[in-house]
């Protein structure tokens, strides 16, 4: 997927198509100079508007302008005759993020949702981006792969992103644009240094080509050469995290961790949380976890939570996931077993033939709740009565299960059930005579 340099300043030769993306290919096009080159050089290419070559404005209104950037946008997708859609997003100003990272979030959400699967979003970040994108991380003390900066390739979701100009110099853009007459957009807020990637872009990197002609193009390369040495140490993290995830990949085995070195193990806890597209790990996630989790007794139940997630020990596993609430305590509705009963977590419960076939329902509704503590149940060949707290930990049902837990009652108050983990004698004997059984779908 190496570019070739451009033979002049006129000439932008473009890397092959990645073989992955088979669909069709969607320009993210904001009307500035560096997505207004991209544009015009893919339409030049018949092979390009044959597999379905479109455009994608997305409208911020964070500018004054921003209605006539999008008409602008609208006029010059047409002289080139290329189809534009123009997405109108909401930034949210109290997110936490910063209005530089909403407006990402904001526009590669937009962006997305215009893609399917095997489509390939083409962006127009250069040279230039990826020499600033990789100070600013080395500024935020990132490690080897936010050092590695922005890939040629990605996934989006069920699609891919695609970076063709990344090594070419935002010099050579200008010097296409300006040969072949193009017309575009100067965003004013580039010209203002508040902005952490504008004051590199405007005060420092200048300051650097004084010194170092060729700074941009050696901070570049050490991003793709960190990228490279990157790919490579997450084929082994991928290979550890087959060998230690438990059988459900949200889990970890502790003590095969505890036998790594702490680099590599920290390398697998990054790894293991990408792989279930949760939030990264905060800059000290890593240590937290060590120290509050793979360090705590079996039977604390220790827990470490970040961004609308957690991760927590139980036993020797490591549990990651997001954070789910548990079932609403006072929550409980008559349910009769003829059709599958929706929780309020998600979660289905449902009155089964041993077969698959359904069954046709209680004798009598069951009272569906939750747990509130302190419930007993009669297991069967048993005489009395037991803990159902007692009952859970025997069986290993782990605390993010139990959370979730729907239990059955009689009219009599009597408990029948917890979810399909344990049934009471009477209801297991009758549950048996029919050939039936209790299913429980716990949240996705």
């Amino acid at each position: 997927m190496a570019a070739h340099p451009p033979s002049s300043m006129h000439d932008l030769a473009l890397p092959e198509i990645p073989g992955a993306a088979t669909g069709a290919l969607v320009v993210g096009y904001s009307g500035g100079l560096d997505s207004t080159v991209l544009l015009h050089r893919l339409a030049t290419e018949p092979a390009l508007r044959a597999r379905g070559l479109r455009a994608v404005h997305v409208h911020h209104g964070l500018q004054q302008d921003a209605d006539a950037w999008a008409t602008h946008c609208q006029r010059q997708a047409a002289v080139l005759h290329v189809p534009l859609q123009v997405l109108r997003v909401q930034v949210p100003r109290a997110s936490g993020e910063g209005p530089e990272a909403a407006a990402r979030a904001a526009r590669y959400a937009a962006l997305s949702s215009t893609l399917a699967t095997g489509d390939l979003l083409a962006t127009a970040h250069h040279l230039d981006d990826q020499a600033e994108t990789f100070l600013l991380r080395a500024l935020r003390a990132s490690g080897l792969d936010g050092l590695g900066a922005m890939r040629p390739l990605r996934r989006l979701g069920g699609a891919w992103q695609w970076r063709p100009l990344l090594q070419m110099p935002r010099e050579a853009l200008q010097g296409y644009a300006q040969a072949h007459g193009l017309d575009w957009i100067e965003d004013p807020s580039n010209a203002r240094s508040d902005a952490d990637r504008n004051f590199l872009r405007l005060q420092l990197l200048p300051l650097l080509r004084q010194r170092w002609p060729h700074a941009a193009t050696s901070l570049a390369r050490s991003a793709a050469l960190c990228a490279q040495t990157g790919a490579l140490l997450a084929e082994e993290d991928a290979s550890l995290l087959r060998t230690h995830a438990g059988d459900d990949p949200r889990t970890l085995r502790v003590p095969a961790l505890l036998a790594l070195p702490a680099a590599r193990r920290a390398r697998v806890l990054r790894h293991w949380i990408r792989t279930l597209d949760l939030p990264p790990l905060p800059a000290r996630g890593v240590e937290r976890i060590e120290e509050a989790l793979l360090h705590a007794r079996a039977d604390a139940e220790a827990r470490f939570a970040w961004a609308g997630a957690r991760v927590l020990r139980w036993r020797d596993f490591l549990h990651a996931d997001t954070l789910r609430a548990p079932l609403p305590p006072d929550w409980q509705v008559d349910w009769d077993g003829s059709a599958p009963l929706a929780l309020p977590d998600g979660g289905t419960l449902r009155l089964r033939a041993d077969d698959g076939r359904s069954a046709c329902g209680f004798d009598a509704p069951v009272r569906v709740h939750a747990r509130r503590g302190g419930e007993r149940i009669v297991l069967p060949g048993r005489a009395h009565s037991h803990l159902l707290k007692h009952v859970l930990q025997a069986r290993g049902v782990p605390p993010w299960r139990r959370a979730q837990l729907p239990l059955l009652s009689g009219a009599d108050g009597r408990l029948l059930a917890a979810g399909d983990i344990a049934w009471a004698d009477g209801l297991a004997r009758w549950l048996h005579a029919r050939g039936w059984h209790l299913a429980w779908q716990p949240p996705a």
